[in-house]
């Protein structure tokens, strides 16, 4: 099946937002803290990042759907969009191991 331009354009636009460094390591940071999700203090102190630059990389993976936030009292806090990683993994997934057999599946689910 055919994919949407639109679509396409909107996976490209999630791995603009996970393509910095400081976004990726925010991203695994809240992967190792799944479901459960951190608030912005854990992710500052964890991965040592000034609170205003902290913010800006939040607020770009949020208005892609990487992460949802929730307001605790006083606190946000930040969770990986697991539905939406999902999502975006198939795309790969699709294109490299089923389709064009490029990779291997078991090369790819196979983390050890």
């Amino acid at each position: 099946m055919k994919m949407a331009n639109e679509q396409i354009a909107r996976y490209a636009d999630m791995f603009a937002a996970i393509g910095t460094e400081p976004r990726l390591r925010i991203l695994r940071f809240l992967l190792s803290a799944h479901p459960k999700g951190l608030v912005v203090s854990e992710i500052q102190e964890e991965l040592a990042i000034s609170p205003s630059t902290l913010s800006h990389h939040l607020e770009k993976l949020k208005n892609e759907e990487l992460v949802t936030v929730t307001r605790e009292g006083t606190f946000l806090r930040y969770r990986a969009n697991s539905e939406i990683l999902q999502e975006l993994l198939q795309f790969l997934y699709a294109e490299c191991c089923t389709r064009s057999g490029a990779v291997a599946a078991e090369k790819v689910i196979c983390c050890g």
